[in-house]
């Protein structure tokens, strides 16, 4: 039998479970909607977290999705032959509707019927129970009566949750083919409350997720996730272009360029701050792997390219957007070069001074001047000299609990917190609308961020703007405040809201409704935040600051007083 292309395993996937009655969902942004507790979209949950947690009303009851997910959790891991940064899960959910027996009937059907694995390369694992809570004995005796070999494993490996101190958890059930785990089934049976105590949930839900990079890797017969054909394509170009072989960097670059271009594509642009700090973390380790394999200066660039020709048929925002993020990747990559430049003159400098280098200027050089740890261990391999890199770790655990220290975070808004925050979310929508009104309506959204303090704001825009247009802008959301226009909320689908001429930049965030909100007759957006009842509650608005956000991107920071 021919090996389904990653394409066809999607399309496979998504229609299997489209007749088991799913509403196929599109992948939600990377960025999550208003959900602070993580940085980028981890699992395929992620969008349907309000839904578990039963903030919102499911809007089905059966969904199905493939989903693009960042982790950086273990990215020290990547170069190996299963970690990745960036990566696709396929996930079915119930809310409410079917349990245990459907979800493990329908991952038998999907492996043994639809992707012809043999049963014989298929083994599970089940929650064994503790003094928490008990065995997990419906799954065993529905996975018996199928015939598998069954491993019963503890907490750590076999039951999931909450994400937080409280929330829905259970149990889960894990497919593997040969070994290798493809297919995690979560069942949603307890709410564990801040107290610890674990009680039954009245309405249970399904949440599952198949890792597609490791399912092409079973069904190709590849112990390694990088030499199956989802990365051919990248792998073939490095190999091709470097000096050096050394696996370990061609891993590295590969998964690292795959999500660098997601990220951009986002409308995230490298900072020192946030998901920011996370790309530029990303884009330089990818440019010192290219400097180790001793690549052309222009392999970033593309492979960047190549990842956005790969991937535009099924996220056709890449290539709607290929001139900005290949535009971004070039100015961070020039940027770090210099950086790293200087950087470099520093090192030499201090083995010249005392011919050797220890754990305390091995960790001044990379937290100083941003020295990758792997342009020090290479530089001390190639002298013979032996670096603690334990007390190394120990340095940077210690300025790490610093840095959490200074950063004061708080889960619970003040009512003055929340009503200043939802002005700036009113605030932000009158600024977009200023903005295409005074430079034209090419500006696009390319990104926010806010707080009680202020809102930041990224339009995609070539060139910095003049003091008479930030004027301009400041002016027209000024007038529009003191027009104390009303601001309605109206819930509809997508197509309706486009329909409407409501502006959504981000359309892979939004499920089967939206919130669009109309401030007057001169606004119209999709926003799932809070907002202010009428313009005049904002009192004055004021551009703090504009400048640049990276490549094409400008970036306006702004508050309001007195309102």
């Amino acid at each position: 039998m021919k090996t389904p292309s990653a394409q066809n395993l999607r399309d496979k996937f998504l229609s299997f479970f489209k007749e088991k009655g799913h509403k196929i969902y599109p992948s939600s942004s990377l960025i999550p909607e208003n959900d602070p507790s993580v940085l980028f979209t981890t699992a395929g949950m992620q969008q349907f977290k309000d839904w578990f947690l039963g903030v919102r009303q499911p809007e089905a009851k059966r969904v199905v999705t493939v989903q693009k997910c960042v982790r950086t959790s273990d990215i020290e891991e990547v170069g190996d032959k299963t970690h990745l940064t960036f990566f696709e899960m396929l996930g079915n959910f119930s809310f409410g509707d079917y349990f245990k027996k459907e979800a493990i009937l329908w991952a038998k059907e999907f492996l043994e019927k639809e992707l012809r694995i043999d049963p014989q390369r298929i083994e599970v694992t089940a929650f064994k129970g503790d003094e928490k809570t008990p065995q997990d004995k419906d799954s065993i005796a529905i996975l018996e009566k199928l015939g598998y070999r069954i491993k019963l494993q503890g907490r750590e490996d076999n039951f999931w949750g909450p994400t937080g101190e409280e929330g829905p958890c259970g149990p889960t059930v894990e497919f593997l083919v040969d070994g290798v785990e493809v297919w995690n089934l979560v069942f949603n049976q307890y709410f564990k409350n801040k107290k610890g105590e674990f009680k039954p949930l009245k309405s249970f839900g399904v949440d599952t997720g198949m890792g597609l990079e490791r399912i092409v890797a079973v069904l190709e017969r590849k112990e390694d996730v990088f030499t199956t054909s989802l990365f051919a394509p990248l792998i073939k170009e490095i190999q091709n272009k470097v000096q050096s072989q050394n696996l370990r960097y061609q891993r590295i670059l590969a998964d690292h360029i795959r999500a660098v271009v997601f990220i951009l594509s986002e409308g995230i642009m490298p900072s020192n701050l946030d998901r920011g700090y996370v790309l530029r973390r990303l884009i330089r380790r990818s440019q010192v792997a290219a400097s180790i394999l001793q690549a052309p200066q222009d392999l970033l660039l593309n492979l960047a390219n190549l990842v956005i020709s790969e991937f535009s048929p099924v996220y056709p925002e890449l290539d709607n957007r290929r001139e900005t993020i290949l535009a971004a990747l070039k100015a961070e990559l020039e940027r770090f070069n210099r950086s790293l430049r200087q950087a470099q003159k520093q090192l030499e400098k201090i083995f010249k001074r005392k011919k050797t280098l220890n754990a305390q200027d091995a960790f001044f050089l990379y937290d100083t001047f941003g020295l990758p740890r792997e342009f020090i261990e290479n530089f001390a391999l190639e002298h013979k000299i032996k670096i603690n890199w334990k007390e190394f770790e120990s340095l940077l655990r210690k300025q790490r609990d610093k840095a959490r220290k200074a950063v004061l975070t708080r889960e619970v808004l003040s009512a003055q917190e929340k009503k200043r925050v939802a002005c700036l979310h009113t605030a932000a929508h009158l600024l977009h609308q200023a903005l295409r009104e005074v430079l034209g309506k090419e500006v696009r959204q390319a990104g926010q961020d806010i707080n009680p303090e202020r809102l930041r704001f990224d339009i995609t825009f070539p060139r910095k703007l003049t003091e008479e247009e930030l004027r301009k802008v400041e002016n027209l959301v000024n007038q529009k405040i003191k027009e104390n226009l009303p601001v309605k909320k109206e819930v509809m689908t997508p197509d309706e809201a486009k329909k409407s001429g409501a502006l959504a930049f981000f359309q892979g965030r939004y499920g089967e409704k939206v919130s669009v909100f109309s401030i007057g007759d001169f606004s119209k957006e999709v926003c799932r935040g809070p907002h202010a009842k009428t313009t005049s509650e904002l009192g004055c608005f004021r551009i703090i600051k504009e400048e640049s956000s990276g490549a094409g991107v400008r970036r306006i920071k702004a508050t309001i007083e007195g309102g």
